[in-house]
């Protein structure tokens, strides 16, 4: 090692661009590169998301319709043979509630579950969660379980 190979420790240094717009004398003063005039030369410039140049953007060329409900409220679903499978395999035995349904990933836990009546449930079970339709609450009820709102 010698002055003439001496060199900085690996990854010490970040930067090895040629600095732009610090005088003629550099190969990239005057515009520093961003050509002449222009939005793109100026500083501050930020290109919107969706720009396309000025011509009508395609979120603004395409027809709306509908409605969006901001107040809706989402539900996961789950249907009464799904809870029957559970009891066959053994998971649960006389209660489901939302740690049920989160341990066997039939919902997260900030979302809302409805019991929804497809198949058919055999077992006796207490059943809780927010939602229930008519059909499922009626089916648990007969099999002698209980229905129970959050």
């Amino acid at each position: 090692m010698n002055l003439s190979n001496l060199q900085p420790a690996e990854g010490s240094t970040h930067n090895q661009n040629k600095r732009l717009g610090r005088g003629e004398g550099s190969g990239k003063g005057g515009t520093a590169s961003r050509g002449h005039k222009g939005a793109k030369s100026r500083s501050g410039y930020s290109k919107k998301i969706g720009f396309e140049g000025g011509q009508m953007p395609l979120q603004r060329r395409v027809p709306k319709f509908g409605f969006k409900n901001i107040n809706r409220k989402e539900y996961e679903g789950v249907n009464l043979d799904t809870l029957q499978m559970l009891v066959d395999n053994g998971i649960v035995t006389d209660t489901v509630d939302m740690t049920v349904f989160v341990a066997n990933r039939l919902a997260t836990k900030n979302e809302m579950v409805k019991v929804l009546g497809r198949g058919e449930l055999k077992a006796k079970l207490k059943v809780t969660a927010h939602k229930f339709t008519a059909t499922a609450k009626a089916a648990i009820e007969a099999a002698g379980g209980e229905a129970v709102t959050l």
